[in-house]
């Protein structure tokens, strides 16, 4: 992972935060239930100084792994209080209008279609029209067109706008104008995209269509469409085979987590945390006697930028809680750059929902009494566990195939050579059973074993070293039980 800390112990002020500390982290975290789509306590809201970009209305596709908050930032979005906190600092001001054009969270298909109601329309028209009908919809609102308006089905409505072109253009533009005029914004979000299908093929047309709306609609000056995707969605060729395809694509904006960015959300949970705020805030203070906490407009505490900018402040804090080592000396690391090296992807990118859950879990682990620390080095070890099995089941939703594929390597040590993948691929009869289910399998299923290890790579699920052994990042591995030598311990089956 980019920015890892490799240097030397720093040295250490004398305070230690006290040994019940662990309890206040337990009851400031969040629990994994509650993290997927729900709206985020305005206490919990972070915004990371690289996500600024992203959250622009002029910034129309935003990529980011699962767990990065593409689902937070957009109901973030759509919360006319929770904007205000935003502010001036992304583009958007209260007079911007907000609505979702699609989002897990569905209200039955009155302002969106389901999946059900989409994959029924993509095998009449184009899926182009599907999204127009929508974003139609969402903009005009009680300003559409009459015929439109007495329209009860998707279906029936997605007919009258490939009816009726003209006056949907005329309609748009219209709105657009009158906008501008008032000196307003509308921006239609669209999240959640793998959850408009059950096949790669269905979904890539979806979102390909999709992607021409946008396309489509940066000519208005004041109605903007915001994609949230995996990065996978938008790498396929279909999806990106229409024409000034680039022109959307390239203007991609990333939800990346830097090391920094991960534990000043940590802080914002801890210093607004019920039972440990107080505790957590005078600790900092012990540390860095000059620098002071002030309150946002929601009466939260905002952590003061040198705890979120300087890596030697950051380091320093942290392990006033863990200790300064993952070990009895330095040889096994420093706890600081440990966890987050230990959640990353082949790509260095870290889910912030596993970094909050390897910690959660780490404090919820009993502390040795001779262990001078809040939480104990091997306690974070456990954490990492914990963090990679909530990863591994959320990997399984976005890709139902990953099981049956990593689940027969649990006999494996990595690195390997990719023949011992195959062996244990053939002796399970892995690849026969995908083919029987083909909605969802590998996108490279009909190249075997070189397919599946191409699209493996491109996920960022495994790495091919240079001696062009495999290997799994922990944040897998330890996962799906697969060993490695002097690395944590895997789970058992």
């Amino acid at each position: 992972m980019a920015g890892l800390d490799k240097s030397s112990r720093p040295p250490m002020r004398e305070y230690r935060f006290p040994h019940d500390f662990r309890r206040g982290i337990i009851d400031a975290l969040p629990e994994q239930s509650s993290q997927h789509g729900e709206p985020l306590e305005r206490d919990q809201l972070y915004l990371p100084t690289s996500h600024i970009k992203a959250l622009d209305p002029n910034v129309m596709v935003v990529e980011g792994i699962r767990g990065s908050g593409k689902s937070v930032w957009l109901t973030t979005l759509l919360d006319p209080e929770n904007r205000k906190w935003l502010g001036s600092s992304v583009g958007i001001t209260e007079r911007t209008l907000v609505s979702a054009g699609f989002r897990e969270r569905s209200d039955g298909g009155t302002a969106f279609p389901t999946k059900d109601s989409l994959i029924s329309l993509v095998g009449e028209v184009e899926p182009r029209l599907i999204w127009k009908t929508v974003v139609y919809r969402q903009v005009l609102g009680e300003n559409a067109a009459a015929d439109f308006k007495l329209l009860t089905s998707w279906k029936e409505r997605v007919r009258w706008v490939l009816g009726n072109p003209e006056s949907v253009d005329a309609d748009i533009f219209l709105r657009d104008q009158t906008l501008h005029q008032e000196g307003r914004h509308h921006l239609v979000l669209f999240d959640a995209l793998d959850r408009t299908a059950d096949d790669w093929k269905t979904m890539n047309r979806l979102v390909r269509g999709l992607l021409q709306v946008v396309l489509d609609m940066r000519s208005c000056k004041r109605i903007r469409l915001k994609v949230f995707v995996r990065p996978d969605q938008i790498e396929d060729p279909e999806v990106r085979s229409f024409p000034d395809a680039s022109k959307v694509l390239n203007a991609t904006e990333s939800l990346n987590w830097s090391q920094k960015d991960l534990y000043g959300l940590l802080w914002r949970y801890l210093a607004n945390g019920r039972t440990c705020g107080d505790v957590f805030r005078e600790g900092c203070r012990k540390i860095a006697p000059k620098i002071s906490w002030g309150k946002d407009f929601f009466g939260t505490y905002e952590v003061p930028a040198p705890f979120n900018q300087e890596e030697s402040l950051q380091r320093e804090i942290f392990h006033a809680i863990t200790g300064p080592w993952m070990g009895r000396d330095q040889r096994r690391g420093f706890p600081y750059s440990w966890l987050p090296s230990h959640l990353c992807d082949v790509h260095g990118k870290v889910s912030p929902r596993s970094f909050l859950a390897a910690m959660r879990n780490a404090a919820m682990d009993d502390n040795p009494r001779e262990h001078e620390y809040a939480i104990h080095f091997e306690a974070i070890k456990r954490g990492v566990q914990a963090a990679s099995r909530i990863r591994v089941k959320e990997l399984e939703e976005d890709f139902p195939w990953i099981e049956s594929l990593f689940r027969p390597l649990q006999s494996l040590t990595v690195p390997c050579s990719f023949s011992l993948f195959e062996d244990a691929w053939h002796e399970a009869k892995t690849l026969e059973s995908l083919r029987t289910n083909v909605e969802k399998c590998p996108k490279s299923l009909e190249l075997g074993g070189v397919g599946i290890l191409k699209d493996l790579l491109e996920l960022g699920f495994v790495e091919q070293l240079k001696d062009k052994r495999i290997n799994l990042p922990d944040v897998y591995r330890v996962g799906y039980g697969l060993r490695r030598r002097g690395g944590v311990k895997p789970l058992k089956a």
